[in-house]
């Protein structure tokens, strides 16, 4: 997909050193990793809930409403 050889990544990491600085990029690859971490684990519920074989109630209505009037 990408043909990006050593000489380019070599110079894409120097970039990211200048903008960001040394300090910064452990930080920012574990926010990174945390982010991934926590979208895997929302697909993961939610592909359970869809698979689920427990079926839910339908919502009920709420209490203030008042009762339709028959006439």
């Amino acid at each position: 997909m990408f043909n990006i050889g050593p000489q380019e990544m070599f110079i894409l990491f120097l970039i990211i050193i200048l903008l960001f600085g040394a300090k910064r990029i452990p930080e920012i690859g574990r926010s990174i990793g945390r982010g991934i971490q926590e979208f895997k684990k929302g697909m993961r519920d939610v592909e359970a809930e869809i698979n689920s074989p427990e079926k839910t109630e339908p919502p009920q209505p709420h209490a203030l409403e008042e009762p339709k009037k028959r006439a």
